[in-house]
């Protein structure tokens, strides 16, 4: 099954959210599209109810997340690990007082085509003055 087919009806089943998850800064994302090129990494909480939490992009290399209820864009600062599928094993991402580390295993698989899973990562944000979180989080990767 195309990567595009599973990330739609994925993303189409999300809820309304809440401004916050759980008590953490992070509130879900809305519907998220694919970009016109490239490989973008939809990210889920990984226990509980799968919330879409982050999309990462390989081009611009970015990760967006919901703040509070605000759509932040976070360029990428720096990548360690070779690439799969335009992103690092390890990735650093910034803006002003908001820092996030992404840290997620790529897998392709042979029922996913154009794209891969994300079987395992976390998600750190650290917003200065607050508590840092580390959050647990699945995904799967699909390319235009």
């Amino acid at each position: 099954m195309k990567a595009l087919a599973i990330l739609s009806m994925l993303v189409a089943t999300a809820q309304a959210a809440p401004p916050a998850l759980e008590g953490l800064p992070l509130a879900e994302l809305p519907k998220q599209q694919l970009p016109a090129k490239g490989c973008a990494a939809f990210l889920w909480t990984a226990s509980g109810t799968r919330t879409l939490v982050a999309m990462a992009t390989a081009d611009p290399a970015q990760l967006r997340l919901s703040l509070g209820g605000t759509i932040t864009d976070l360029a990428r600062a720096s990548a360690q690990g070779d690439p799969s599928f335009g992103f690092a094993r390890s990735a650093d991402y910034g803006s002003g007082d908001v820092t996030a580390t992404l840290d997620m295993t790529v897998t392709a698989r042979g029922d996913i085509k154009d794209g891969a899973s994300v079987p395992e990562g976390t998600l750190r944000l650290d917003r200065k003055g607050q508590d840092g979180v580390v959050l647990p989080v699945v995904g799967l990767i699909g390319c235009t």
